[in-house]
């Protein structure tokens, strides 16, 4: 049961469109090697799990681009914390996705 769904979307601030997307290629696969389950969106990436560690995950998705080289980065995150369990990401979705 996942108890908090996220959805991050990262804006390195840089010009060029290929570092942007190279940026945010980094921040996703930072995702993927965390082993929380996510979805990538055309404006953002959903993660679900523990509030903790998706708190960690959004942290360090604004390190990212900063390391990458954009002097500095604007990320939205919207959560959704339920103690008691969300709905999935599967569940909000697949009935859309034949």
């Amino acid at each position: 049961m996942y108890t908090t769904s996220i959805a991050v979307q990262v804006l390195p601030d840089v010009t060029e469109t290929e570092k942007v997307l190279a940026i945010v290629d980094k921040v996703i696969a930072y995702i993927d090697s965390t082993g929380y389950h996510y979805v990538v969106g055309p404006f953002e990436t959903t993660i679900e799990g523990d509030l903790e560690g998706l708190m960690a995950i959004a942290k360090r998705c604004q390190e990212i681009p900063i390391e990458e080289g954009a002097p500095s980065t604007k990320t939205y995150i919207k959560v959704f914390h339920n103690p008691t369990g969300v709905l999935t990401i599967n569940e909000k979705i697949d009935k859309f996705n034949k």
